[in-house]
């Protein structure tokens, strides 16, 4: 019998709300982040080339222009490759496109477009239920991705609240993939992304200010952010238009494509490294070791790793979420990894560690933790420049993420 539990719930629930003003246009002009992050002078030094990026959703039609040649469709274990390349919702197809997208035919253009995607289609309550039946459930879709070559596994999904699904995740992270997840958007914290070893992920909009929509879901277990409101998604399955939307889904599918660029410029660093990196470098005005209550150690920044030829990314079998994750499987992880690594000369064809650390669910009946003064997360802005460039990687000024008050400690998870 499948258990409806395990269903990845509502895809509209994990982030593919559209904005209320919603208009069809070309994706590429509706991405107001791409020139501030730099992509051109990141891509300079890498694209995303060499990574796969295992994208768990309601499918990935291979077909749309910025997705040709993109997607690796037949990498997909027959025993959960259901029409994998059929999207029923066009949620996937859009997360897809945010990571990799090549921006051909006015499509969306990916932070890695060097970068492959590996679709992985599991069941939501969107489906009929006869292809509900056919379709994978999440645990399956991921356990099949972690035994797979994708580094990254991206999950813009929610539900995941099985002792099986959990189990998979666990999985995941002990064969070193980086699990990347969004918090949710409906008050309620989704499962994976309050998971031990799962790097979740809210939004914020064109202020670099956390959505509300994710503020009501984070309580805690946003580890990074990333823009997640107006931007564009194809507006249904239909594949005709883009329209802009809101929602951590978006927000999660760029913290991948970030991670791809990193781990292409890197391969040879562990899934600790590179999620380290992610921390380090990431846009905040708050000390490091008070990450916030809605926006985790801050917004999102590869640009900073990428430009920096001396970049220290620290020890590759030390988990850098180890307090959080409860556990060791991460740097066991990483140990084996970096062991691998040196015994093929950090050969960029060898598959480097890739999993990842973050968000633990709290005990039942509990949310323990520490806070500042205030309810979020927010520092004023340099004199010198705005709010937009530090969120951004300029130097020289703080970034604005929250509605006001100090900078608010997450709640710390047990195990």
């Amino acid at each position: 019998m499948r258990t409806t539990g395990a269903i990845v719930g509502t895809l509209a629930a994990a982030g593919m709300g559209l904005a209320p003003n919603a208009t069809a246009a070309d994706g590429e002009p509706q991405q107001w982040y791409l020139e501030p992050m730099h992509i051109e002078q990141m891509w300079k030094t890498s694209t995303g080339k060499g990574v796969k990026v295992a994208v768990i959703d309601s499918g990935v039609n291979a077909n749309t222009p910025s997705l040709k040649g993109q997607v690796l469709g037949d990498e997909v274990p027959k025993s959960v490759a259901y029409r994998a390349t059929v999207d029923y919702s066009g949620h996937g197809t859009s997360m897809a496109e945010l990571i990799a997208g090549t921006g051909e035919g006015g499509g969306i253009r990916g932070l890695a477009p060097g970068a492959k995607i590996v679709p992985y289609r599991v069941e939501t309550f969107d489906q009929s239920n006869a292809d509900r039946e056919k379709t994978p459930q999440t645990y399956q879709a991921l356990r099949a991705a972690a035994d797979s070559n994708a580094k990254i596994i991206n999950m813009s999904i929610g539900g995941m609240n099985s002792d099986e699904d959990k189990a998979a995740v666990k999985y995941a992270a002990s064969k070193g993939k980086l699990l990347i997840a969004s918090v949710g958007n409906d008050g309620v914290p989704n499962a994976p992304a309050i998971l031990p070893y799962v790097v979740g992920v809210g939004a914020v909009d064109s202020s670099y200010e956390v959505t509300e929509f994710a503020k009501k879901s984070s309580h805690g277990f946003a580890d990074l952010v990333a823009p997640g409101k107006d931007v564009p998604t194809w507006c249904d399955e239909k594949f005709r238009s883009y329209c802009k939307s809101a929602g951590t889904s978006q927000a999660a599918a760029l913290v991948s494509a970030s991670a791809a660029l990193i781990w292409s410029a890197h391969p040879d660093w562990t899934v600790n490294q590179v999620t380290r990196a992610l921390l380090d470098t990431a846009g905040r005005g708050w000390p490091k070791d008070e990450p916030s209550k809605y926006a985790g150690y801050g917004m999102v920044r590869p640009r900073v790793v990428l430009a920096d030829s001396d970049y220290d990314a620290g020890a590759p079998d030390v988990d850098p979420l180890a307090k959080i994750n409860g556990g060791d499987v991460l740097a066991k992880a990483g140990a084996r990894d970096a062991s691998d690594s040196d015994a093929a000369d950090h050969s960029s064809s060898v598959p480097s560690a890739s999993a990842s650390a973050a968000s633990q669910a709290p005990e039942k009946g509990s949310v323990d933790g520490t806070s500042a003064a205030g309810s979020h997360a927010e520092v004023a802005a340099d004199t010198n420049d705005s709010t937009l460039w530090i969120a951004l990687g300029a130097a020289g000024a703080v970034i604005v993420i929250g509605g006001g008050g100090a900078a608010v400690l997450r709640a710390r998870r047990a195990r």
